[in-house]
């Protein structure tokens, strides 16, 4: 081009603005030194993600560990992919975790802060004004090649053996039109495509210090990228160039497969004459594949727990999923949490030079130890009301028995809570029902297998003996004599000791009478307290149960 401002205005007649107005408007922020500014960026495409989840724990952190700016970007040029009330999906997923954003979109038709619109689709004057500016320094060009010369060109490289493929060098043909060819092609509608005119050398190198993985060095991009496609719509590299410098974001924090195009990004940064940001390319979240035991990225099409919905579903607590998930991000996590039991989460000094820069797998076995420990930290009230909306959202039936004796439940739930070493026995909130069936008529379900050492008749006996002495207002001592009272008529020992030193003279010990009481209460040979349950069942279903057991035990 010889002209390229003549060039620019035949390309860009609407556009008035100039980038030194969008400067003004967008100015640099005012933040104390060392603050950074983050962004999480997603498209609206669907739920959701884990590594969506990961990829916005690691903005929010890195943002307010430095007292800087988290905002909210929706990149929604891709409208073919996009999916109705997407954005709501997105924001409801991370409010949920406690993570809200100091900028950016609020809702589908709203947002706050100073740098928007904060939706891409809102920023087209922004994108075209920069376009046209590069176009009239001779940084870009129209490019009118058409499908069919675009696969020629490809083939072309192929047969030549080029080891580099693309829009580039000689295989650029639109690369240096003339002015008089261009307006004639404009002014007869060809269609076209804005391209970068790159300066980089096969021979060339970029370097740059991942602040995750350390210097990172890769060829110069050489690549005359699409900027505007035919329909005006920017591309992902052109798009995200200028919202990051515009919206002054200091700290770029994206996925490890953004790694081979950041050489394309810097170039586009200096060319816009913008400041480079800080890079950080983040681990994929893996998972093993059960198929053949390889680790492989988790996948929203085949993988359930890809979608943070799912865990919300199966009753885990936000706040499990989010220590699990720092876990990964974070190495010495688990020491900080171990020193800080009670500490909030967001207090934790993230860095992102503590991440690996291997794959972070994600182990379901170990997000249950993390989730056991996180409702272990929890009140039996707390317990009890995130139960209640579990069960309200996912299984009313259950939720109505939840409200009609919330005391029964949570006498259940406080056993063992709190102290030193809390009861860690629930690992999701779905898991209560089952966990403590028993204490509701309605769930209970009667199994009055034995142990191999005791036999039917002596269970049968020890209930019925049990029940002329049961009495509904017995403390645990008192409860515990009368069943150390039962032992020796009925040839056992009070004694786990003695028993031990002489198995062969005694039928078993305490521990298998209170067994035989527990499994004509519960159904189950390993409960907490039974001094407890026996007391919450009440004395009418307790006697209930125990002659049950016992006519049960007779008739076998």
């Amino acid at each position: 081009m010889t002209d390229p401002v003549k060039i620019a205005e035949l390309l860009f007649p609407d556009i008035q603005k100039t980038p030194a107005e969008l400067e003004a408007a967008y100015p640099p922020r005012n933040l104390p030194e060392g603050a950074r500014v983050t962004r999480f960026a997603p498209s609206p495409t669907g739920y959701l993600h884990v590594g969506g989840l990961f990829g916005a724990l690691a903005d929010y952190m890195t943002a307010k560990r430095t007292g800087g700016i988290v905002y909210l970007r929706v990149e929604d040029t891709d409208k073919k992919r996009e999916i109705d009330d997407g954005v709501s999906a997105i924001l409801e997923g991370l409010q949920s975790f406690g993570i809200r954003f100091d900028e950016g979109v609020t809702g589908t038709d709203t947002e706050c802060g100073a740098y928007g619109p904060y939706t891409q689709s809102r920023r087209v004057e922004i994108y075209r004004t920069v376009a046209k500016d590069l176009v009239k320094r001779g940084l870009a060009y129209p490019c009118f090649c058409t499908a069919e010369e675009l696969d020629a060109l490809r083939a072309q490289q192929e047969a030549d053996g080029a080891l580099i493929r693309g829009y580039f060098g000689k295989y650029a043909k639109c690369r240096d039109l003339t002015d008089a060819q261009i307006e004639e092609k404009i002014r007869a509608g060809v269609p076209y495509v804005l391209r970068f005119r790159a300066d980089g050398s096969e021979q060339g190198r970029v370097v740059f210090d991942d602040l995750i993985r350390g210097k990172v060095e890769m060829p110069e991009n050489i690549i005359d990228e699409v900027l505007l496609k035919s329909d005006g719509v920017p591309t992902y590299h052109f798009a995200h160039v200028c919202d990051d410098h515009f919206m002054r974001t200091t700290h770029v924090i994206r996925g490890e497969e953004w790694i081979p195009s950041t050489a394309k990004h810097i170039a586009l940064f200096k060319a816009c004459g913008f400041r480079v940001p800080k890079y950080a390319h983040t681990p994929q979240v893996l998972k093993i594949d059960e198929a053949d035991g390889t680790k492989r990225k988790l996948s929203k099409r085949k993988d359930p727990e890809a979608a943070v919905g799912y865990f919300s579903q199966a009753g885990y607590p936000p706040e499990a999923l989010l220590e699990y998930l720092m876990t990964l991000l974070n190495s010495n996590f688990e020491d900080w949490r171990r020193a800080n039991p009670d500490a909030d989460i967001f207090t934790f000094p993230f860095n992102l030079k503590k991440m690996s820069v291997s794959g972070a797998l994600f182990d379901l076995v170990k997000l249950r130890d993390v989730s056991k420990n996180v409702i272990a930290r929890m009140t039996a009230q707390d317990v009890y009301a995130c139960t209640l909306a579990w069960a309200s959202r996912y299984d009313p039936d259950y939720a109505a028995l939840l409200r009609e004796s919330p005391e029964k439940i949570c006498g259940m739930l406080a056993l063992d809570r709190g102290g030193k070493k809390p009861r860690k026995d629930i690992a999701a909130f779905r898991e209560v029902k089952a966990y403590f069936s028993y204490m509701y008529s309605e769930l209970y379900e009667k199994d009055y297998t034995l142990p191999e050492n005791l036999n039917p008749a002596d269970a049968a006996a020890l209930l019925e003996a049990y029940l002329d002495v049961y009495s509904a207002d017995d403390d645990r001592d008192a409860w515990f004599e009368k069943v150390k009272a039962l032992c020796a008529p009925h040839g056992f020992t009070p004694s786990v000791k003695e028993y031990k030193e002489n198995p062969d003279a005694f039928k078993g010990h305490v521990g298998d009478v209170s067994t035989v009481l527990r499994i004509a209460a519960t159904g189950r040979t390993n409960t907490p307290d039974l001094c407890t349950i026996l007391r919450l069942l009440g004395e009418e279903e307790v006697r209930a149960r125990f002659r049950d057991a016992a006519a049960c035990y007779r008739a076998l």
